[in-house]
């Protein structure tokens, strides 16, 4: 079912699903889920759509019911109202069970420093608004797809940590000014001891979870920032709570590096708002394509979190039918383990895995041998609705027809 506003799977283990210990990050939800879509900018509303299909794959197949209200944010929102997050999406959005995001920006604001109102102050509220404080993207890798890492196959075979980013603090949220003159600008970088103490105890019990090498690393860059010699004390104090977790203290500097060298070393990752931003789209590069990466973003009301693909809007690519949706399944993927869900999410997982082991990929993994967004979108839900039985005709692929055993 669909009410319209204004007029209108790297294999991973999930923080979303698991014992009590992770139960803030879950809630079993009874009856019909209500999902708030917001499609966004570029190619948000292409590899949206194609999660849509997957999930009422997943609906038909399971006997649920997903009811999405869709919503504007971003250049679209500032198109169709004038401002990027409109009050009713917001409204919208706490009055849901979980939120399905695409993408957000578009270049006419990009390339305009003087813009007052910009796409990226709509997630930037919403995630305000929300209390959406900890973004949660896994790093993991396909063997299939090794050789488009820009890193040596021995040294990505295996690789699957995860990174913890604060997202509602920091130098993003800080006070902005800029001289009369234009000669001068500062952004102030912000932290309290609870804004990191809420983050940092979920990645501590995360990596307490089965599966998981019982390993997290703080980045930060103490050396030099007043916040990072917050974060590490508080970090440090908490640390005996967790015996169980050993805990390392990486430089950012030295992280970004650590990270091209030796991904394998690192289990959770904890870190501050700037910081997380950038070294999580570093690592996302390490599986071969930044459109195969979710994400997930939880808050203190444990009823709500967003999940969205962590590549951008791409406006290049709009309107083509070439980006990988593949991010955005497996951040419905994710929002379903949120939902209770978890053979349902390792059925999209499953999916997603067998079309990339079978090279139905899309243009930005293959440039040649390439599917569109809208044919991998049916078949992983084909796969879901027990359509597609496993094997295929090689033939077919080199021909790049999507005909199934």
């Amino acid at each position: 079912m669909s009410e319209q506003m204004n007029d209108k799977k790297a294999e991973s283990k999930n923080p979303l699903s698991g014992n009590q210990a992770e139960q803030r990050l879950g809630t079993k939800f009874g009856g019909a889920r209500k999902i708030a879509v917001i499609e966004g900018d570029g190619i948000g509303p292409e590899v949206t759509q194609q999660s849509i299909r997957v999930l009422d794959a997943i609906a038909e197949s399971f006997g649920h019911e997903f009811n999405y209200t869709y919503c504007l944010m971003g250049a679209d929102a500032i198109d169709k109202t004038g401002t990027p997050l409109p009050d009713e999406t917001i409204e919208v959005c706490l009055n849901s069970d979980a939120i399905l995001f695409g993408a957000i920006g578009h270049p006419k604001y990009d390339n305009d420093p003087t813009a007052k109102v910009r796409p990226e102050q709509g997630l930037l509220k919403l995630r305000k608004s929300l209390q959406l404080y900890a973004n949660i993207r896994p790093i993991s890798t396909y063997s299939s797809l090794h050789h488009l890492s820009p890193l040596k196959s021995k040294n990505i075979e295996g690789v699957d940590f995860i990174i913890f980013r604060e997202l509602t603090g920091g130098i993003y949220f800080g006070k902005k000014e800029t001289a009369a003159d234009g000669s001068q600008a500062s952004d102030d970088c912000v932290y309290s001891r609870a804004e990191i103490e809420r983050i940092a105890d979920l990645a501590f019990h995360f990596a307490q979870k089965p599966g998981r090498r019982k390993k997290l690393t703080l980045v930060d860059k103490a050396n030099v920032l007043e916040t990072s010699r917050l974060w590490r004390k508080v970090v440090q104090e908490m640390a005996p709570q967790y015996p169980d977790v050993t805990v390392d203290y990486m430089f950012v500097d030295n992280a970004a590096m650590q990270i091209i060298l030796n991904p394998k070393q690192f289990d959770v990752i904890l870190t501050e708002n700037m910081f997380g931003d950038i070294i999580s789209d570093e690592a996302s590069v390490i599986s071969g394509s930044l459109g195969l990466l979710p994400s997930a973003s939880v808050g203190i009301n444990e009823r709500i979190a967003l999940f969205e693909p962590i590549h951008g809007s791409y406006p290049q690519a709009a309107g083509k039918d070439i980006a990988n949706p593949i991010g955005s399944i497996l951040s419905a993927a994710m929002m379903l383990e949120f939902l209770g869900m978890e053979e349902e999410a390792k059925l999209v997982r499953d999916a997603v895995n067998w079309t990339l082991q079978y090279s139905f990929v899309t243009k930005d993994i293959d440039p040649v041998n390439f599917y569109f967004t809208s044919t991998i979108g049916e078949l992983i839900s084909d796969y879901v609705s027990g359509k597609i039985s496993g094997s295929v005709k090689r033939e077919n692929i080199e021909l790049r027809k999507s005909t199934i055993i």
